[in-house]
């Protein structure tokens, strides 16, 4: 993005990637189905944004859901709205929205360098390269940083830019993991019979240590360490937060939306003659599988068998958290280089001609959209940014 809003402005623009080929990390985000974006409300995208709003807010005024639509429909590649209010290319991928997109780049004159891995700047402020042919030296008025975070290091985003930034005195925020799943620790019973089932329908609640409460609604899949997914994923900020601030998180499953707690009670106090507790529960409340899995794993024999007691886990069954998942597995990363250390522009205040956008910087959001927009953002601030700044006599074109 910073290429395009630059080569557009009449300056020669390289583009150095590590990988193979660009784009890697964006085709494993449309893999299924590409989220562009979300129709929801202005009020309501700005607050997926949390404490970082304020820094992301200027961002997408220039260049926000709308734009970014209209952007794609510029590449041939038209959009619509799901029942969700997510956005997505109508063919749902994401090849050949970055296949128009690198034609019209390369046909505009932005020269690509695959395999160029950078190692930060030499003595005298050059830029250094390891390429498959060894070192290489690249002089320049003015950079954009965009080295991904630290989430699927294979694809690129390895975080190894980090030292080489703080290493300048640049202030970086410990890379963490963002839209994760979490560690419960089952036992082997629940591990070897219900890992890779999904639990629908559920609402999950947590409230932290602060007082701060927070719901969703969705569903989940039981892993063979713990929990991940959708319902997850909307929650793993404060879950994180409050794993790292008092060693664990207590979430709060209510397995069946829409039964009042007399219901349940009054549904599983029938008799249930010569019928098996499970199969009670299966015929009396319809919960069956995993969700049954579940409530055996932390109510005891005797608890499940009190109908009171057994509504109540139903209502809200505690599931205890105890660390999220490593870094390289999270769909993306919170932390990164601090907005205090950039100007409106984007350039980093303490080093002139650099500049910063993407995931490298401090901030995060759930997935719907927000992620890729606000990095799509990031992309044309930082591009607008470097515009401004040779027009200003900074540097020569």
């Amino acid at each position: 993005m910073a290429a395009e809003v630059l080569i557009q402005g009449g300056v020669r623009v390289d583009l150095y990637d590590a990988m193979p080929s660009v784009g890697r990390k964006f085709l494993l985000a449309g893999k299924g189905g590409l989220n562009l974006t979300h129709a929801e409300s202005a009020e309501a995208f700005l607050s997926r944004y949390g404490s970082r709003r304020a820094q992301i807010e200027p961002l997408l005024d220039a260049f926000g859901p709308e734009a970014l639509r209209e952007w794609t429909r510029s590449l041939g590649v038209e959009t619509f709205v799901g029942t969700s209010g997510r956005v997505f290319p109508v063919e749902k991928k994401a090849a050949p929205l970055l296949r128009a997109w690198l034609h019209r780049l390369r046909a505009d004159g932005v020269s690509f360098h695959m395999r160029y891995r950078w190692r930060g700047w030499d003595e005298n402020g050059v830029l250094c390269f390891a390429t498959p042919q060894g070192e290489q030296l690249v002089h320049v008025d003015a950079v954009v940083l965009a080295l991904g975070g630290g989430s699927w290091a294979k694809l690129g985003s390895d975080g190894a830019w980090v030292p080489l930034l703080a290493q300048r005195g640049v202030p970086v925020a410990a890379l963490r993991p963002a839209n994760c799943g979490f560690d419960v620790g089952w036992s082997e019973h629940l591990r070897t019979r219900f890992a890779g089932y999904p639990v629908k329908s559920v609402v999950a609640s947590f409230t932290d240590s602060t007082g701060a409460e927070f719901h969703r609604q969705g569903e989940f899949v039981v892993t063979a360490t713990g929990v991940e997914g959708g319902l997850i994923y909307a929650l793993s900020a404060p879950l994180r937060d409050e794993i790292e601030a008092s060693g664990s998180a207590v979430m709060q499953l209510d397995l069946a939306p829409g039964w009042e707690l007399q219901r349940l009670i009054d549904e599983l106090s029938r008799p249930r003659g010569s019928r098996s507790l499970s199969s009670h529960l299966q015929s009396r409340v319809g919960i069956k599988g995993v969700k049954a899995g579940l409530l055996r794993e932390v109510l005891s024999a005797t608890e499940f068998a009190d109908p009171l007691r057994l509504a109540a886990a139903i209502k809200a069954l505690p599931l205890r958290l105890v660390a999220p998942r490593p870094l390289d597995e999270a769909i993306s990363s919170a932390g990164g280089v601090a907005f205090e250390a950039l100007d409106e522009r984007l350039m980093i205040r303490d080093q002139p001609g650099v500049f910063c956008a993407g995931e490298m910087l401090d901030w995060e959001a759930p997935t719907g959209g927000y992620l890729l927009t606000a990095c799509f953002a990031s992309g044309r601030a930082a591009g607008s940014g470097v515009l401004a700044w040779l027009e200003a006599g900074a540097g020569g074109k």
